[in-house]
């Protein structure tokens, strides 16, 4: 694999409970692909992530970013929570321009961004509303729209569609391909859903049960082209990789 910008060297991590999450994960993570971790319950991908954010410290290993080794967060990357991580008392202008405020952003520089994001998301005219006057599927587009206003070049995002319908859920998919096809971001995604990595994804990157290890490396032949979603989810490469997954993963259920 050429130039990878996320590194894993041997990560593992074991909470004070005894409980081993991790244990020798060495991966690497192509600049300006999508790659989507993928895994049974339990098996160590969300901690994997916020290991990779510097949110939390490994046990053992290393996480290296563009070279350096990763001590906690930094600039280069931004975080899309699950459960959305809005500021309740702010609106959706300030929670969008939060990450810029942080930075030390003038304040018309960072809203001028921010209101292009929301704009970007499928938000326009929301700029003035709070977190509880929106939908599940509207805060998680403020949260992705804060994530991309302070122009990280690694986006890592843990399963952000998973608490929205499924209608949603699909169009959220198709407006995140748009949106990242040609900023050239490379992002670290979490899902559940073999559908949902298979449809999103350069390269999936398949963890074994608790303790989480790579068990191998998937690069589903899909032609994505300018195709409809639907003409995706109907190629071959994208049914036989959703098969062909599944038949490794099911073995680790029940």
């Amino acid at each position: 694999m050429s130039d990878p910008v996320v590194e894993l060297r041997g990560v593992g991590k074991r909470y004070g409970t005894g409980v081993e999450a991790l244990r020798d994960v060495t991966a690497g993570f192509p600049r300006g692909k999508l790659t989507t971790l993928l895994g049974p319950s339990g098996c160590g991908k969300t901690t994997l992530l916020k290991i990779v954010a510097g949110l939390i410290q490994p046990t053992s290993g290393e996480v290296r970013v563009d070279g350096r080794r990763v001590e906690g967060p930094g600039p280069e990357r931004a975080f899309v929570f699950q459960d959305f991580a809005l500021l309740p008392w702010a609106t959706v202008l300030r929670n969008v321009a939060f990450g810029l405020e942080l930075r030390g952003t003038p304040r018309e520089a960072r809203e001028a961004t921010a209101r292009n994001w929301i704009r970007e998301v499928g938000l326009a005219g929301f700029e003035q509303s709070y977190p509880h006057q929106l939908s599940g599927g509207m805060r998680q587009r403020v949260g992705l729209a804060r994530a991309l206003a302070v122009d990280a070049a690694i986006i890592l995002m843990d399963e952000p569609f998973s608490a929205v319908d499924e209608q949603t859920r699909r169009k959220f998919q198709e407006d995140l391909l748009v949106l990242l096809r040609d900023r050239g971001k490379t992002v670290i995604f979490v899902t559940h859903s073999i559908e949902e990595a298979v449809y999103l994804s350069d390269r999936i990157v398949l963890l074994t049960p608790r303790p989480g290890r790579v068990h191998r490396v998937v690069q589903p032949s899909v032609d994505r082209g300018r195709r409809s979603p639907d003409e995706i989810r109907r190629d071959k490469g994208y049914l036989d990789a959703v098969d062909e997954i599944w038949q490794e993963l099911k073995q680790h259920v029940g």
